[in-house]
């Protein structure tokens, strides 16, 4: 018997809307843990003041426990990249959150110094250095091949921003209701994601019999990872072999003075600096928010832009538009916001981390789809060193001069130095895509 033809002709079953590929719900879920992640990262900065005065610890000393967890973020992410590539990226990522969980969850109980270290130092920063930069680029080189600028770019301001908006609620819920609250909320947070990265991030397409978004004979993505040698020893093959090429060195450099004008100075000492003008410190906290917001704006706009244009362009012209932004700085601090310091927070929010998605371009373009997340987690660890540097030294002009605008000169300059390392960048030629249809 014939079935009869639907009444409302083949072109029903042309119209019929086509599945979102699951590569959009790993990236959301991604999104969530990378927010999540940033949250986390905003606890340790607000319990300064209330760890001082309740256990009577130098800032000196509660600031080593965040400067070692500063610096893991970075240095963790290379070989968490080679750990996803060997286990998979869900494993990683729960043991990720669950050392976030233990290393918040147990400050409260702490009584000494060391305690304070090992647990917001060196666990949490183990654990939200295994969510890092390498994170987003392990998911969007596994699930994506169109719109991968784009992803990279929503998932970056994710984790960038989620710190600077979330650092003046958790300091308000630290003061408000006391800084063992903030712990316990952010370990509670941190639980709450491991559900969902379980029941909906996957490790590769393959796992599902899929091919990656917009995937092509030409343009494939990378092969499945496979569970074989040592990921630490992968991590440091795959740091020795591009430490021969002149664009690793390049993009490092560079990232590293990202690093320097971002996370290290203007995070860091922004407050101080302005609070040196006369500025409210909660105004001046504020105004880093706000930065937060527009960092939103900026970092997709960059991943929607790095699909179509050169990314060394962009990279010159963040860096140089940074600069300029910094050479003017000491100009606008007063004890009111004027209308000029929007314009400088607005901008500086747009170009705050807009360099990633493109230098995530390049990693994978120079050195492949398979190794160019674990590349792009060094040249992330230069981005964390370059912050360390800048925060201390920045520190150390106040002390020295009795004010911070030789360092904001100072890194002005380097951004300049940062932009030529950009264009020094020689592209690599580019095998022309076949077209492919019904990308969702």
């Amino acid at each position: 018997m014939t079935t009869p033809p639907s009444p409302r002709g083949p072109e029903a079953t042309l119209a019929r809307p086509q599945p979102v590929h699951w590569a959009w719900i790993v990236a959301s879920v991604a999104f969530v843990t990378l927010v999540g992640a940033a949250a986390f990262r905003s606890v340790p900065g607000v319990l300064v003041e209330p760890l001082h005065d309740e256990f009577g610890w130098s800032r000196g000393l509660i600031g080593s426990a965040v400067s070692l967890n500063l610096m893991l973020f970075g240095l963790m992410s290379p070989f968490a990249a080679a750990l996803m590539d060997r286990f998979g990226v869900r494993p990683v990522v729960t043991f990720a959150l669950v050392m976030v969980a233990v290393g918040s969850g147990l400050t409260v109980f702490m009584t000494e110094p060391w305690q304070l270290i090992l647990c917001w130092g060196l666990l949490v920063g183990i654990g939200t250095g295994s969510m890092s930069m390498a994170f987003v680029a392990t998911i969007t080189s596994r699930w994506f091949v169109a719109r991968r600028g784009l992803v990279s770019g929503i998932l970056t301001a994710g984790n960038a921003t989620g710190q600077l908006i979330f650092l003046p609620v958790v300091a308000w819920l630290a003061t408000e209701h006391g800084w063992r609250t903030a712990a316990l909320l952010a370990a509670g947070a941190a639980l709450a994601v491991v559900p969902l990265v379980l029941l909906f991030l996957r490790n590769h397409p393959a796992d599902l019999g899929l091919r990656a978004l917009g995937a092509t004979d030409a343009d494939p993505g990378p092969p499945p990872h496979q569970q074989v040698g040592s990921s630490a020893g992968r991590a440091l093959s795959v740091l020795k072999d591009a430490a021969r090429s002149r664009t690793f060195w390049l993009l490092s450099g560079g990232f590293a003075i990202c690093g320097m004008t971002t996370n290290g100075l203007i995070a860091t000492h922004f407050v101080p600096a302005a609070h040196d003008h006369g500025m409210p410190a909660t105004t001046a906290a504020s105004l880093l928010a706000v930065v937060g917001i527009f960092d939103v704006v900026g970092t997709i706009a960059s991943g929607w832009l790095t699909d179509k244009v050169d990314p060394r362009i962009l990279l010159v012209g963040y860096y140089a538009l940074r600069g300029v932004g910094l050479m003017t700085l000491p100009a606008l601090m007063s004890p009111h916001v004027q209308p000029s310091m929007w314009v400088f927070i607005i901008v500086y929010g747009l170009d705050w981390v807009a360099t990633v998605p493109p230098t995530v371009a390049l990693c994978r373009e120079h050195f492949g789809a398979a190794t160019g997340p674990i590349v792009f987690g060094w040249v992330f660890a230069s981005h964390q060193v370059g912050a360390a540097v800048a925060a201390t030294g920045a520190g150390v002009v106040r002390d020295v001069t009795g004010g911070y605008d030789p360092a904001f000169y100072a890194a002005a300059g380097l951004c300049a130095v940062a932009a030529l390392m950009s264009y020094a960048v020689r592209r690599t030629p580019q095998p022309t895509p076949a077209p492919s249809a019904g990308v969702m």
